[in-house]
C-alpha cells in the first residue's frame, strides 16, 4: 500500500470495516456494499483481545503455495492468517481494502492494573494495528494520513498553498497577543477547539463549538493554560459542505437560520436548510491539490461562503460524515464511497 492508499486494489474479496457499533455513516456503506453483494467484514478496534482474535504468519512454505508449486521465498512475502470473533472469520488475503471510520481503542480485562493495561495497549497498537496497515490494500482513509491532516494549523497551511482562501488565524497562550489580535480584527473574533470537545454538564451532554469571543475573553488568564486557536469572523451567506471521494466533488450550502447555527451550524442541526451547489473551479482545484497533498481519498471541507460570493475554507475531516448531507439533498456519497472500497474509483 502506498502513503495515499490507492495500490492493492484487488478484483473481488470482502470490505474490512473498522467503526464503532454505533455508527450510521459506516451503516449507510455496509447496506449499499451488502446491495451490491459485496463481502463486508465489520468489527470495532474495542473488541479487540476480548472479543476478536488474530492469527497471522509471515515467510515459511503454506500448503496452498506448495501445491500451485511456488517457492518458500515467493509465498512468504505477504502476511496470511485470519481475524476471528464468536460467529465470522476473515482471511487477511482475502481483504480488497479496509474503510476506517471511527474505532475505539482496545478493551482489556477489568482486573488489568493500570500499567499492565497500558502495556498492553501499546502492544495491541503496535501488533494488531501494525498489521493491518501492512495489508497491501487500500484504505479509506489511509490511518496515518488521516491523524496528520486533524492537525489544524497542517490544514490550514496546505489549504493556503494549495491557493484555498483561509481566515487570518491565531495560534497563542500569551492574552495579550490574544487582546492584540482581536484589535486588529476589529473586535470580531471566534474561537475554535483544536480537537471536538464534548462531555456532560449537569448530568446532560455537552460540547464546545466555535464562539465568539470578545476583549475580556482574548484576554483572560486562562488564555495562558495552553494553545488556543482563535480566527477573524468572516462574515457569511451560508456555509458549505463539500464531500470528497477520490476525485469526485459533492457539495453542499448549509443555511442555518438560528443565532448559534449561523456561529457554529453544528450547533443546531434542526435549523438547517440545504441547496445543492457548485464549488466554483479555482475552489475545486484547491481541493483537490489538498487532498492530493494530505494523501487522502476522501475529506469532509467545511467554507464559509461570504456575501460577496467568496469561499473561505474552515476545515477538513478525514473521516467526517456525510449521511445527514446525502439525506437531505440525495447527492449520491454512500456510492461513491463504495466505488472506491470496491475499487470502481481510482
Amino acid at each position: 500500500m502506498t502513503d495515499d492508499g490507492r495500490l492493492g486494489t484487488t478484483a473481488s474479496g470482502t470490505v474490512l470495516v473498522l467503526t464503532g457499533r454505533f455508527d450510521p455513516t459506516a451503516d449507510l456503506v455496509v447496506e449499499e456494499l451488502n446491495r451490491r453483494a459485496v463481502p463486508v467484514f465489520r468489527t470495532d478496534v474495542a473488541d479487540f483481545p476480548l472479543r476478536l482474535s488474530l492469527a497471522a504468519r509471515l515467510g515459511g512454505r503454506t500448503e496452498e503455495a506448495g501445491r500451485a508449486g511456488e517457492g518458500g521465498h515467493a509465498a512468504g512475502k505477504a502476511w496470511s492468517g485470519t481475524l476471528r470473533t464468536g460467529r465470522r472469520t476473515l482471511d487477511l488475503r482475502d481483504v480488497r481494502s479496509v474503510y476506517y471510520r471511527r474505532p475505539a481503542r482496545p478493551r482489556f480485562p477489568d482486573g488489568m492494573s493500570p500499567d499492565a493495561r497500558r502495556v498492553a495497549e501499546r502492544e495491541a497498537r503496535r501488533g494488531f494495528g501494525g498489521l493491518l496497515a501492512a495489508l497491501p490494500v487500500r484504505w479509506l482513509p489511509p490511518p496515518g494520513r488521516a491523524a496528520d491532516a486533524e492537525y489544524k494549523p497542517l490544514q490550514l497551511r496546505v489549504a493556503a498553498e494549495s491557493g484555498l482562501s483561509v481566515p487570518r488565524t491565531l495560534i497563542t497562550n500569551d492574552p495579550g497577543v490574544a487582546r492584540e489580535f482581536g484589535e486588529e480584527a476589529s473586535g470580531r473574533v471566534v474561537f475554535k477547539p483544536f480537537t471536538p470537545v464534548r462531555g456532560a454538564v449537569g448530568g446532560r451532554s455537552a460540547a464546545v463549538y466555535t464562539s465568539i469571543v470578545g476583549p475580556a475573553e482574548l484576554g483572560h488568564p486562562d488564555v495562558a493554560t495552553t494553545a488556543h486557536l482563535f480566527q477573524e469572523w468572516v462574515p457569511k451567506a451560508y456555509e458549505v459542505r463539500l464531500t470528497a471521494v477520490g476525485g469526485r466533488l459533492f457539495a453542499a450550502e448549509i443555511h442555518a437560520d438560528s443565532p448559534a447555527g449561523h456561529v457554529d451550524w453544528r450547533s443546531d442541526y434542526d435549523s438547517h436548510r440545504y441547496r445543492l451547489c457548485e464549488p466554483p473551479p479555482a475552489v475545486a482545484a484547491g481541493v483537490r491539490r489538498m487532498m492530493d497533498t494530505l494523501g487522502l481519498p476522501y475529506g469532509a471541507f467545511d467554507f464559509v461562503v461570504t456575501p460577496e460570493g467568496r469561499w473561505c475554507f474552515l476545515e477538513i475531516n478525514p473521516s467526517g460524515q456525510f449521511g445527514f448531507v446525502e439525506q437531505a439533498t440525495g447527492l449520491p456519497i454512500t456510492a461513491a464511497v463504495a466505488d472506491w472500497l470496491e475499487g470502481k474509483e481510482t
